[in-house]
């Protein structure tokens, strides 16, 4: 068992605080029953060590996220953190939003780590369920130096790059096309529409690659597929080159090949065991969703989404519902509906969500119409009326040197650009941090939009006895305005851990992080097998 790397003495929860055991927790995820486990500690540290199933959820911002992650606000919601106090401010936050049924974690992630496995990175779930195929599978793969002598070598190759359009753009290796893994079964066979042309999936490091190339072995596919070994980073470690700025993508439908697309994902599906809703069945899970939770997910690309999409569903591409499944879907033993447009897609991603333990069905279009354009917002509840706390971007225009900017945006974009003069501090480290700010003369709390800054007023005030008030519109107001943005000088009162830097994303990644990330994947069946609380089962 991997200790928690800061674990030692949890304080008791508050009085009057309900708790919920581990011992409790994996038993309902082993009977597969509803549980959000959220880890209210910034990502940082969370990637570090936390529970199989936890949803990282920082307490700064849990009004921003929580109503989409949880919708249904009867279910058993349970938070934790490692001592530091997080979680007994997030229960009541959580609380006044409405939701009945929460609890703290009993010792928090120093307890939980004496009863089951503790996790390092994100996404673990799909990472380990990824490594899992693989072993079982013994989904056929290429090395870096292997893979590029065939490239060099066979004219009849396609490379499909199965990651994110923008994570494609950014780097790539060569011959390489953007096919998003959940586009894989529905275009392949255009992109190769002879059985003789051998065929390269990859992504940055190995899951995408994985599932990926195994979902076109699972669709039928009779060419030779191969996984690129260890993705990008794998290609980069051995000393190759790769190509920047690339923009190849395939977007069209597919023609000639539908049919058979359509027709070996129905069996694929049909084996695995996915259900196709009717009318009535998917009403009836609409009418239900107050006492079962319900995520409606449009898995088609983000582009189709934006056209136009069923009422009630939210854009989640399949590729990375599969490899991210807790950046969309909190609670653990939820149902799960997917929806295309062409029956192929839908019927693949949720294949391996069945296999990773969900229930989860599809739906079509003779069921629910992609009619509506609008880009649904975030849920979010009402911001807290400001009053005389609410400044607006001119007037702090007019003398920003009176003013302490305080930026509680994400540490990235920080990074990229804010007010003149304005420090970044994560609202969860209040208490030690804003008394670290020079001078001693009111404080402007600004984020992205405002809404974070309106909703962290109350623990500044709670925190300091300076004057406090709150950006109007955040820094999107300020820039509205025609005010400049600085990125070259920087005030970092807190430790930027708010954000957790994948070592498999970007081009500036150190060869040891990408070994030592690599090294951890290999090890994921092994500690999920000495967990046991997965309910995974590969077909």
């Amino acid at each position: 068992m991997t200790p928690s790397p800061t674990s030692g003495p949890t304080a008791p929860p508050p009085d009057g605080f309900r708790i919920i055991t581990p011992t409790e927790l994996r038993r309902r995820w082993r009977a597969g029953e509803e549980v959000a486990l959220l880890d209210v500690r910034e990502e940082g540290p969370y990637s570090l060590s936390h529970p199989f199933f936890a949803v990282s959820l920082p307490l700064s911002q849990i009004e921003l996220r929580i109503l989409d992650l949880v919708p249904r606000l009867n279910v058993a919601v349970v938070v934790y953190d490692d001592g530091e106090g997080y979680a007994a401010r997030a229960v009541p936050r959580i609380h006044a939003l409405g939701y009945t049924d929460v609890a703290m974690l009993a010792g928090g992630l120093p307890g939980y780590a004496r009863h089951g496995e503790v996790f390092r990175d994100v996404n673990v779930p799909s990472k380990a369920f990824g490594e899992l195929v693989e072993a079982i599978r013994h989904t056929p793969s290429l090395s870096a130096d292997e893979a590029k002598a065939l490239i060099e070598r066979e004219s009849n190759l396609v490379v499909l790059d199965a990651r994110r359009f923008e994570e494609y753009r950014t780097m790539s290796i060569p011959r390489g096309v953007s096919v998003p893994g959940g586009e894989l079964a529905f275009r392949a066979r255009e992109v190769a529409p002879s059985p003789d042309t051998t065929i390269i999936v990859n992504c940055a490091g190995r899951t995408r690659s994985i599932i990926g190339t195994q979902s076109l072995i699972n669709a039928g596919l009779p060419n030779k597929i191969y996984a690129l070994r260890n993705g990008t980073i794998g290609w980069t470690l051995a000393g190759h080159q790769v190509q920047r700025g690339k923009t190849a993508r395939v977007l069209e439908r597919p023609r000639t090949s539908y049919a058979t697309a359509l027709a070996d994902a129905k069996a694929w599906a049909e084996r695995v065991g996915v259900g196709v809703l009717d009318a009535a069945t998917f009403a009836r899970h609409q009418a239900e969703a107050g006492v079962r939770t319900l995520y409606c997910l449009d898995v088609r690309t983000p582009e189709e989404h934006a056209a136009g999409h069923p009422t009630g569903f939210a854009s989640a591409p399949g590729g990375q519902l599969v490899q991210a499944t807790d950046e969309w879907v909190g609670v653990r033993g939820a149902r799960l509906v997917l929806f295309d447009d062409d029956g192929v897609r839908a019927r693949m991603t949720a294949s391996w969500l069945k296999q990773m333990g969900w229930d989860v069905a599809v739906v079509g279009p003779d069921v629910v119409g992609a009619t509506e354009t609008e880009i649904r917002a975030a849920r979010r509840p009402p911001l807290p009326q400001l009053g005389d706390a609410a400044i607006s971007a001119e007037q702090l225009a007019a003398d920003p040197a009176a003013w302490t900017i305080v930026d509680l945006t994400r540490s990235p974009s920080y990074k990229a650009g804010h007010i003149p003069g304005a420090h970044f501090v994560l609202a969860s480290r209040f208490a030690d941090d804003l008394a670290k700010l020079p001078g001693d003369g009111p404080i402007v709390l600004t984020s992205n939009d405002g809404s974070e800054a309106a909703f962290a007023l109350a623990d500044a005030r709670a925190a300091t006895t300076r004057e406090l008030r709150v950006l109007t519109g955040g820094t999107r107001a300020w820039t509205a305005a025609g005010h400049v943005l600085e990125s070259d000088r920087s005030s970092w009162i807190s430790l930027a851990d708010d954000v957790y830097k994948r070592p498999y994303e970007g081009t500036d990644n150190a060869a040891e992080a990408m070994q030592a990330y690599i090294d951890w994947e290999l090890q994921l069946v092994a500690q999920l097998a000495n967990d046991s609380v997965s309910n995974f089962h590969v077909v």
